[in-house]
C-alpha cells in the first residue's frame, strides 16, 4: 500500500530591502528575524508530518500482519478441505464402498497421529541408541572374549612354566659346565698320576685252585673288591703258616674273649669249618632265653663246644679268620656284631624277613612243586614290603630271575632264591634284599638328620629326636619308638621319660653319635610319612 506523498510549499525569495508604500526603507535585522521565525514554523510542520507518516506506517504494518495470518488460516482450511475431499473420494472407491466416511476419516487421523508418534519415538531411539549393539552380538563377542582370555591365561601360564624350566635348565647347564670342568681336571690329573689298570688274569696262577677258582672269585667284582679278594687269599696263606697268635693282654680296649697273655695256638680250621661254627653259634643264640652280651655269649659257646682249655685258642683263631674274610657274608656279619659295630637284632630281623618271604612263597605254591609264577612273586613282594617303591620291587624280581621279556605266567623255582653255597654266601635275591635294607636305613637316617635341622657336632635332646622320628614316620608305635630312643641315647627303656616330662630336655647327645648308634641298630620305616586320611 502506497504511502501518501508529502505536501510541498514554495516560498518566494524577497530582496533584502523592501519598500513600504510610504516609501520608507526596512533594515536587514528585521528581515533576518522574520526569516528565522518562518524557518522554525516550517521545521515544526515537517516534524509533525514525519510523526504522522510513521504512525500511518505502523498501522499499515499491523494490517499487513493480520492479512498474512488470515491468509495462512485460509490456506490451512483449504488444505483441510482438500484432505476431506480426498477422503471422500477414497470412501467412494469400489474397494471400500459402503464404509462409513466419518469412521474412515477418524481412522486416518488416528493413523497419522500414530505415524507422527512412531516417527518421534524412532528419532528418539536413534538418538539414544545409535551406538548400541544388539544383545546377541554382545553375548557372542563376550563369549569370544572369554575364550580368548582363557587362552591368554593358559598361554601365560605355559609361558611362566617355560620360563621356570628355562631358568632350571640354565642352572643345570651351569652346574654341568662346572662338573665338566671338574671332571676334565680330574681326568687330566688321573692321566698324569694314575697307573695302568692291573691285569687280574695274572692272579690265576697264584691263587690256590687255579684259573677256575679265580674266575669264580672274580666274577662280578670291581677292582676294589678284587683287591680285597686277593688280600684275603694272601692272608689265608699267611694265616695257615702261623702256629701261634700272640695274646693281646688284659687292657680295657681288648674284647673280653681275647684277654690273654702269652702265645695262643692257631687251630687252623678250614674256611668252611669256621662258617659252620658261626652258624651253630647263631642257632644257639636264637634259642637262648636269657640274653647276655654277645661277646660273653660267644666265649661261653666256645667253652661249651671245645672246653675251657681250648676256648681261648678257638676264640683267637675264629677272630683272625672273620677279621680277614670281610667279603664273606656270614663272617662279616658275625664280626660286625661281635665287635659292637652292628646290633644282633639287625641279623635276626633279616633272617626273619627271609623266612617270612619263603613262607609266603610256599603258601602261594598251591601244588607244592617249588614253583610260582612271576605274578605271584610280585604279589608276595608287594604284600611283604608295602612301603617299597615300584623300582625296588623290580630290582628284587630281576635278582630272582625276572627280565623285561618275561610274562606273568612264567614259572620260577623260588626255593633256589634262598639257598646258600658251601661258604655261606646267599643267592643274588637275598643279597639284593640286604643291599636295599642298608640303602633304606641310610635314607631314613638322612631324613631324620634333615628333620632335626642340626649339624653333626651339635647336641640334640631326647624330646627333639622323639618329635623328629614321629614327623618322618607317624606310624611308629610307642614300643618301637622307645627302642630307637634307647639305642640313640644309651638309656634303658624302663628309664626313658614319657613325652612332655621335664627330664626329656635333660638327656642330650651329639647328633653324630646318635646317628651312628641308630645305624648300628635295626631301624626301618614303619609307614608312609604322610598318613592317608581314614574313611
Amino acid at each position: 500500500m502506497a504511502s501518501p506523498k508529502p505536501r510541498c510549499s514554495s516560498f518566494a525569495t524577497t530582496s533584502r530591502t523592501h519598500m513600504r508604500p510610504s516609501g520608507e526603507t526596512i533594515n536587514d535585522s528585521f528581515l533576518t528575524e522574520t526569516k528565522n521565525t518562518q524557518n522554525r514554523k516550517l521545521s515544526q510542520k515537517r516534524k509533525t508530518l514525519v510523526s504522522k507518516l510513521r504512525k500511518n506506517l505502523a498501522e499499515e504494518y499491523l494490517r499487513y500482519l493480520s492479512e498474512r495470518d488470515a491468509r495462512k488460516i485460509l490456506i490451512a482450511d483449504l488444505n483441510e478441505l482438500r484432505y476431506q475431499r480426498e477422503d471422500m473420494s477414497l470412501a467412494q472407491s469400489p474397494g471400500i464402498w459402503g464404509e462409513d466416511p466419518v469412521k474412515l476419516t477418524l481412522a486416518l487421523k488416528m493413523a497419522r497421529q500414530d505415524l507422527t508418534r512412531t516417527q518421534m519415538e524412532l528419532n528418539t531411539m536413534k538418538a539414544n541408541f545409535g551406538d548400541v549393539v544388539p544383545r546377541r552380538d554382545f553375548e557372542m563377542q563376550e563369549k569370544t572374549n572369554k575364550e580368548l582370555q582363557e587362552q591368554l591365561d593358559s598361554l601365560r601360564g605355559d609361558y611362566e612354566e617355560v620360563c621356570k624350566e628355562h631358568e632350571i635348565l640354565l642352572q643345570l647347564h651351569m652346574t654341568t659346565l662346572k662338573e665338566r670342568d671338574q671332571f676334565h681336571s680330574e681326568l687330566q690329573e688321573i692321566q698324569r698320576t694314575s697307573t695302568p689298570r692291573p691285569d687280574w688274569s695274572k692272579c690265576e696262577d697264584v691263587v690256590a685252585g687255579g684259573p677256575d677258582r679265580w674266575q669264580m672269585l672274580a666274577e662280578g667284582k670291581n677292582s676294589d673288591q678284587l683287591v680285597d679278594v686277593l688280600l684275603e687269599e694272601i692272608g689265608e696263606g699267611l694265616l695257615r703258616e702261623k702256629d701261634f697268635f700272640p695274646g693281646l693282654g688284659y687292657g680295657e680296649a681288648i674284647p673280653p674273649f681275647l684277654r690273654y697273655d702269652g702265645l695262643v695256638e692257631n687251630k687252623k680250621p678250614t674256611k668252611k669249618d669256621v662258617i659252620n661254627l658261626l652258624k651253630d653259634a647263631w642257632k644257639q643264640r636264637l634259642v637262648e632265653e636269657q640274653k647276655e652280651k654277645f661277646p660273653d655269649f660267644f666265649f661261653s659257646f666256645l667253652e661249651h663246644r671245645f672246653g675251657p682249655g681250648e676256648a681261648m685258642a678257638w676264640a683267637y683263631t675264629i677272630f683272625e679268620n672273620i677279621k680277614l674274610f670281610g667279603s664273606n657274608e656270614v663272617m662279616s656279619q658275625f664280626y660286625a656284631v661281635l665287635m659292637g659295630k652292628r646290633s644282633e637284632s639287625v641279623y635276626i630281623k633279616q633272617k626273619e624277613t627271609v623266612a617270612q618271604l619263603l613262607k609266603e612263597m610256599t603258601n602261594a605254591d598251591s601244588q607244592n612243586e617249588g614253583l610260582i609264577t612271576m605274578e605271584n612273586l610280585s604279589t608276595v613282594l608287594k604284600s611283604t614290603f608295602p612301603f617299597k617303591k615300584e623300582e625296588k620291587i623290580l630290582e628284587l624280581m630281576e635278582a630272582g630271575g625276572w627280565h623285561p621279556n618275561s610274562s606273568n605266567a612264567d614259572l620260577i623255582n623260588y626255593r633256589l632264591l634262598f639257598i646258600e653255597d658251601e661258604e655261606g654266601q646267599s643267592m643274588p635275591f637275598v643279597q639284593k634284599l640286604w643291599e636295599q635294607y642298608v640303602d633304606e636305613k641310610d635314607e631314613y637316617l638322612q631324613e631324620l638328620k634333615q628333620e632335626l635341622g642340626l649339624e653333626l657336632h651339635d647336641e640334640v635332646t631326647l624330646s627333639k629326636v622323639r618329635e623328629a622320628l614321629m614327623n618322618i614316620d607317624p606310624s611308629l608305635d610307642k614300643q618301637t619308638l622307645n627302642g630307637y630312643l634307647s639305642g640313640a641315647f644309651q638309656v634303658p627303656r624302663t628309664e626313658l621319660p614319657e613325652k612332655g616330662e621335664e627330664k626329656e630336655d635333660g638327656i642330650v647327645v651329639q647328633v653324630k653319635i646318635a646317628l651312628e648308634r641308630l645305624q648300628m641298630t635295626d631301624i626301618r620305616r614303619m609307614g608312609s610319612r604322610e598318613q592317608e586320611p581314614t574313611s
